[in-house]
């Protein structure tokens, strides 16, 4: 028996994983797919058309780029859905609008105009009773002290010659974002918690917490 059956989670099940940048949302995704025998669903940055030209000049590009997410991400979650569910989702529709569009307008890197258009079009497509929302969504958290240490740890170029107080302004965003997130349940949990990379059975007493959010969730709803 399997975890999935061992806690009886739905096979059907869409879960996604939200958190800043080196919380360890790719590794928890592959874990939890790998421990309910789910699928994964990871954000497809290589084929991104937009990726360089925006760190190159992000007020030319904010808006293309964000909206070159918007339109991958709600393709992926309708596809996941057609699919029948059963998937772990690495990063989320909604962290776009919440953090990083929001990021761009507050800061001058996108303008009036482009962020309501953006907003407006976020709203029309996903803040609707017919868009599929996850059935959960795990939000990986943590002190900003421990994060940037994961950040140095995996030494990633670019992230290495980003600037300390970026992080902590990523950090704090994500925290206000969270606070006010309903559009599905959520499952806090802090990396300190776990550690999945040294020891693949600390999976198990969270599969066992999204077991008793998701049956509690759909209980609800009958």
């Amino acid at each position: 028996m399997n975890l999935r059956e061992k806690y009886n989670i739905p096979s059907d099940a869409v879960i996604t994983i939200a958190g800043t940048v080196g919380v360890g949302k790719s590794t928890m995704t592959k874990a939890l797919a790998k421990a309910l025998n789910f699928r994964t669903s990871f954000e497809k940055v290589d084929t991104n058309p937009y990726l360089d030209k925006f760190y190159a000049d992000f007020h030319r590009w904010s808006f293309h780029l964000q909206i070159y997410f918007l339109a991958e991400r709600f393709k992926e979650q309708k596809r996941i859905f057609e699919y029948g569910g059963g998937f772990v989702q690495d990063r989320s529709i909604y962290e776009d609008t919440g953090i990083f569009a929001k990021m761009h307008f507050e800061k001058g890197t996108m303008t009036k105009v482009d962020y309501e258009t953006y907003t407006s079009l976020f709203e029309a497509m996903v803040m609707t009773p017919y868009f599929p929302h996850p059935d959960l969504l795990i939000y990986l958290e943590g002190s900003f002290e421990d994060i940037l240490a994961r950040i140095r740890e995996r030494g990633r170029p670019m992230e290495q010659q980003t600037p300390v107080e970026y992080w902590k302004e990523m950090h704090e965003r994500y925290e206000q974002w969270i606070n006010s997130f309903n559009a599905c349940p959520v499952l806090r949990i802090n990396i300190n918690d776990y550690d999945i990379v040294e020891n693949e059975h600390s999976i198990e007493p969270i599969v066992e917490k999204i077991s008793y959010m998701l049956n509690q969730y759909r209980n609800l709803k009958r």
